[in-house]
């Protein structure tokens, strides 16, 4: 782990390999080491340097005071790259780091070479405004969920069917979601971020070659809203994923690394 000074905040890292540089960018309530196990040894042997970081909320990256913004996450990420002098690089952002990406690809779009948007939309639909104001109001009751009940809900919205149905599977899932349970209330600050207003006109602006993929058992981030991301950003190609729920990218891990590294590798 390394540290940066970026953006008015400490902000903690990892870099793996050489080569050009792939950063990683996750989802609400995950660390960076989310992507350590599939997606940075696959980019490391596809010859790229791939940085990953602690989104700012997740410790030891430093929350700064105060509600921050989607603007401040996508100013940390720009931060970071400036401090690795590793710009214009490729960027992979996932769900809500799909979101930082587009405003990355909006505010600055010199340091960005290629982007990768998973399980991500470019709106609030009711079904996500529902599910994130519930879970705010969860938070604010102060009740603590035993965390194999959290495992079990966790497994049910993020996991496909096919996981669901077998067995040892599943129960490899239950115990890694009971382990690494979140507390809600430690990243109640970007459960509030994931309430975005429409980024579609703003998207139109973007002029970066964008691969979105969604997955089509994803309950988080349903395909069409990936599909409509993918149609709000000129020229962007779009592929889905079968058997995958939201955290399709650990259930199918060498599927969506052949699609990442197959995409990078391509002239752009």
């Amino acid at each position: 782990m390394a540290l940066a000074r970026v953006n008015g905040i400490t902000l903690s890292y990892d870099q793996y390999g050489s080569g050009e540089t792939v950063v990683l960018v996750t989802g609400t309530g995950a660390p960076g080491r989310t992507w350590k196990t599939h997606q940075v040894p696959a980019l490391r042997a596809a010859g790229y340097r791939v940085v990953t970081m602690d989104n700012r909320g997740i410790a030891p990256t430093d929350c700064g005071t105060g509600q921050f913004t989607i603007e401040d996450m996508a100013a940390d990420v720009a931060g970071l790259i400036e401090f690795l002098d590793a710009g214009p690089c490729r960027v992979v952002g996932f769900s809500l780091g799909g979101i930082i990406v587009q405003e990355l690809l909006v505010t600055r779009p010199e340091l960005v070479r290629k982007a990768v948007l998973i399980g991500a939309a470019a709106r609030v639909d009711g079904l996500i405004r529902g599910v994130v104001e519930a879970e705010l109001d969860l938070v604010d009751s102060a009740v603590k969920l035993p965390p194999r009940y959290a495992a079990v809900v966790t497994a049910l919205q993020n996991l496909s069917p096919r996981t669901l149905d077998d067995p040892n599977l599943l129960r490899d899932w239950l115990d890694i979601l009971e382990f690494s349970a979140v507390d809600p209330a430690s990243i109640r600050r970007q459960l509030t971020v994931q309430l975005i207003a429409d980024r579609r006109e703003r998207n139109a602006k973007i002029d970066c070659p964008c691969l979105v993929i969604g997955f089509a058992d994803d309950l988080v981030v349903r395909p069409h809203l990936c599909r409509e991301l993918a149609g709000s950003i000129p020229g962007a190609t779009y592929r889905e994923l079968a058997d995958c729920g939201h955290y399709g990218s650990l259930e199918r891990p060498e599927a969506v690394n052949s699609l990442l590294v197959e995409y990078f590798a391509t002239a752009g």
